[in-house]
């Protein structure tokens, strides 16, 4: 699914009504009925509703579906800030109708006038302002949706919560509407996906309005998101008449003292991902704990306490390194001649990216299409620091272009960064995967593709998305707060079956 900036979002809304001789008027009674769709298929007849409406079209869009609601039989009111003199041509038609059928059903607001008395069972329907907003909402409309913030009311936003940009962090996010839903137009915004905005938008619901798809096809956009569609042309079911070698080799890399139950999820879930053969590269120490709990893995040893040599690495089809790996003197000498060596690309996470990090001259010799993935610290160590989420994002885009690498870069939104700065949102996942282990179960299941002879943007795309799959899979059984990482090895199994019977539809 692509993600387009607020200026591609309007010209495919001109795109689609010029192309397919439809009104701008009758796109916004296209909006606002699956709006209208939306929120009578959630909320009760004896549900009332405020919807709060600026002076452009999304305040166009609210006073339809003011309208929408009435005409189905349940209570709304509008409230039109006076804010503009002037009102646009479809949000003028639309108070129009609604004052047609009665006068009553919308009220005008003068500056400086509040909203005080709003009884906290009505839902407040957010349509001040849309994606067209370029400033900072100051004066008394900032004032207006500060004092709506402090509502207990559930609230909905249409299109994107007032107040927030859609393609950029602001500084002060104390002026952006809080809501507990967004019913967004066709696509999502990239503010959606982000964790400073991203939290204030609520539960993000995709409305197709129908917008047209020729457009969408032939506009280019350097973001988007994984979806099922994706996955299935990424995803490649097994050959009945394979055997184990035809999956590939997989070398793990990493373990020290006190830290051996990283490289033994990682071990696991590269298994787990339908790898042929594990292998784990790991210090003595570690030999009879990764042998007793994944007894599917072959050992090899490196080391008392930490890695001192990493050899036969020549034979993989695959390599992993870092889980648990610590950053010990003589591990660091060895992570760099192997570095310097390897020539396949690898994934590297954990310790890996932070011997990386202190070693910077060793990003010049990263074997090209190499998949990174770090957590926002762990980026923040290698590459410095950013304002935001979004600008960290940015800059991973830049990195990976320049170093010629592909970067996962973790999060509630884990995003995939492509050798040639596209980015892939990933959608799957949920706060229970905020656990200790969960992001070495993640370098596992790559490396298991990577293996299998995927491509390294495909394993790292289909990777992500059966990581987020599985764990949604655990929290469904066992509850968000009782996920642990061993749980999304345990459901990699049924999220391999989602993604094949999603395949077969999307065939």
């Amino acid at each position: 699914m692509k993600i387009f900036t607020a200026s591609q979002i309007r010209a495919c809304d001109a795109y689609t009504i010029h192309a397919t001789s439809i009104s701008s008027t009758d796109l916004m009674e296209r909006a606002a009925g699956k709006c209208t769709d939306w929120i009578t298929g959630h909320f009760g007849k004896d549900t009332l509703f405020v919807v709060l409406c600026g002076p452009g079209n999304n305040g166009g869009d609210g006073l339809a579906i003011t309208r929408m609601l009435h005409q189905s039989g349940y209570g709304a009111k509008a409230f039109l800030l006076h804010f503009s003199p002037q009102l646009s041509p479809d949000c003028d038609a639309n108070l129009k109708k609604l004052q047609k059928i009665g006068g009553s059903h919308v009220d005008i607001l003068q500056p400086d006038t509040f909203i005080t008395d709003i009884p906290p069972n009505i839902i407040i329907i957010d349509a001040i302002f849309g994606t067209g907003l370029n400033r900072v909402p100051e004066g008394w409309v900032g004032n207006f949706i500060a004092q709506i913030n402090q509502l207990p009311n559930t609230k909905i936003a249409i299109d994107i919560p007032s107040g927030m940009p859609a393609d950029s962090i602001p500084e002060n996010l104390d002026t952006i509407l809080k809501t507990d839903h967004t019913l967004s137009f066709q696509f999502y915004k990239r503010t959606f996906l982000h964790v400073e905005t991203g939290k204030l938008a609520g539960n993000i619901h995709i409305l197709d309005i129908e917008l047209d798809k020729t457009f969408i096809k032939a506009t280019h956009t350097q973001y988007q998101a994984i979806d099922a569609e994706i996955i299935s042309n990424i995803y490649k079911p097994r050959n009945p008449f394979s055997h184990k070698g035809t999956y590939g080799s997989v070398l793990m890399i990493g373990g020290s003292y006190g830290k051996m139950g990283a490289i033994t999820l990682s071990s696991k879930a590269a298994l787990r991902a339908g790898a042929g053969l594990v292998s784990a590269l790991i210090p003595e120490c570690g030999y009879e704990i990764i042998q007793t709990a994944a007894p599917e893995v072959m050992c090899r040893t490196s080391g008392k306490k930490q890695i001192q040599e990493i050899t036969d690495w020549e034979k993989m089809n695959a390599i992993g390194i870092g889980p648990g790996l610590d950053t010990d003197k003589t591990t660091a000498k060895a992570f760099a001649e192997f570095i310097d060596i390897c020539k396949q690309p690898i994934v590297i996470d954990a310790d890996g990216l932070n011997l990386l990090a202190k070693q910077q001259e060793l990003f010049a010799k990263l074997p090209p299409g190499s998949i990174l993935t770090p957590h926002p610290k762990e980026f923040e160590r290698l590459f410095g620091k950013s304002p935001n989420s979004m600008q960290q994002l940015e800059q991973a885009r830049t990195q990976a272009m320049r170093y010629n690498v592909h970067i996962v870069l973790k999060g509630h939104r884990t995003a995939v960064v492509t050798t040639e700065g596209e980015c892939w949102y990933n959608l799957t996942g949920n706060a229970g995967m905020a656990t200790g282990g969960a992001g070495d179960v993640l370098t596992g299941i790559i490396t298991g593709l990577l293996a299998q002879h995927y491509e390294p943007v495909d394993a790292a795309m289909l990777g992500v998305y059966l990581h987020g799959v599985a764990g949604d899979l655990a929290a469904a059984e066992l509850s968000q707060e009782g996920l642990i990482a061993g749980d999304i090895i345990d459901h990699l199994g049924k999220a391999f079956q989602a993604t094949a019977h999603s395949n077969q539809i999307n065939s």
